[in-house]
């Protein structure tokens, strides 16, 4: 008997929206119902983080991508600082229904926002290129509108970037960016050597 059953797939809202970090198969634009980007914080690493969570009539757009044989490890090692939540019911995609998960940072390592977990604009750059791509200005726009937690400083490690699947970017890319963060009145400082 053939198993007909499609692949599990992952919801992806920050970094693995940018599909030059990963080669996870069948990448479509997606979205999902009652839950809300944001910037996290953890004693276990230096630097904020995306994460999600759940909020009543919210609505976030990402990726959804194939879970090939079901087999969650190299993405669950990837994730390590977040739980795998089922989110089949609320994800909304053209595909035939397919079990669907998305990474929530796990709560026992959660710190309040400070400054000494700034978000690495290396990172924020990688997430913006991956919108504007899947999803064009359009979803750069919803990323910062749908996304909580911009209080954050932001650290300009461009030159020396410290986001280790960081990508390059071209002058308008940046300048999307950098526009965007002034439009939000975002605090971005230099790198310290």
């Amino acid at each position: 008997m053939i198993d007909t059953t499609p692949p599990p797939a992952f919801f992806g809202y920050g970094s693995l929206v940018n599909l030059a970090t990963h080669a996870y198969p069948d990448p479509v634009p997606a979205r999902l119902q009652g839950w809300r980007r944001v910037w996290k914080h953890s004693a276990r690493r230096p630097v904020a983080f995306l994460s999600v969570e759940p909020v009543a009539g919210a609505e976030i757009r990402g990726v959804l991508a194939h879970v090939p044989g079901g087999d969650w490890a190299a993405l669950d090692r990837r994730e390590q600082a977040y739980r795998r939540r089922d989110v089949t019911d609320q994800v909304i995609h053209e595909r035939s229904r397919r079990r669907v998960a998305v990474y929530e940072a796990a709560r026992g390592h959660l710190a309040p926002p400070s400054t000494e977990h700034p978000i690495l604009l290396s990172y924020l750059d990688v997430v913006i290129q991956g919108y504007l791509n899947l999803l064009g200005r359009e979803g750069v726009a919803h990323f910062f509108a749908t996304t909580a937690g911009f209080a954050t400083p932001i650290v300009d490690d461009r030159h020396a970037p410290r986001y280790p699947r960081h990508q390059p970017l071209s002058r308008g890319e940046r300048r999307l960016v950098d526009t965007a963060l002034a439009d939000i009145g975002a605090r971005v400082f230099p790198a310290r050597s």
